[in-house]
């Protein structure tokens, strides 16, 4: 058998979850499986999302009125869809007619999966763009060093008298690899 939840999201307390149950309730979803949130899409972390996703097992099937209103983006929603996907869960959202129990609505889902998989590619090359430049610019990039360039000169003069690489993590309250680090930089 078939159970199917629904899960409806307004961002804000202001908004109603009305048309959603609604619709929800149209398509044939009982008002009992019917998981809400009131949060902004962009918090990870929604109840009613999180009771949705302890609450459906293989073979059932998610159903949203829009898919905004699961995902905060498309990377988002592309890696809900994959754990549903892992987990057996099927997903139908009512106005965009997507239901990955058809061969359609799986192709939308394939679509859906590739353009998450190219936004995460050019992220990272964004990201890898900007650090390059910041390194010409002579800008560090990355955390701040845990010892000073004073820091690190005491600690080689330290080193120099033969003390130990714990024995100058102590006096720095650092870790041993950050002396190291330090040392080698």
């Amino acid at each position: 058998m078939n159970v199917v939840w629904g899960y409806g999201r307004v961002s804000t307390q202001d908004q109603s979850l009305d048309l959603q149950i609604d619709a929800l309730m149209r398509a044939g979803v009982c008002r009992t499986r019917i998981f809400t949130d009131r949060a902004s899409g962009a918090k990870a972390e929604r109840a009613g999302l999180t009771a949705l996703l302890s609450a459906i097992e293989p073979g059932h099937t998610v159903c949203v009125w829009r898919l905004d209103r699961l995902g905060r983006s498309i990377i988002n929603l592309a890696d809900l869809l994959e754990r549903f996907r892992g987990d057996g869960v099927e997903l139908q959202s009512l106005t965009e007619g997507i239901d990955t129990r058809t061969a359609a609505g799986r192709m939308i889902y394939g679509v859906l999966s590739s353009l998450a998989a190219y936004e995460r590619e050019v992220t990272i090359e964004r990201v890898r763009a900007g650090m390059r430049a910041a390194a010409k610019r002579g800008i560090h990039v990355g955390r701040r060093p845990g010892l000073t360039v004073g820091q690190a000169n005491h600690a080689r003069d330290l080193r120099d008298q033969g003390k130990s690489l714990s024995e100058i993590a102590a006096v720095f309250r650092v870790s041993r690899s950050t002396v190291h680090r330090a040392l080698h930089r």
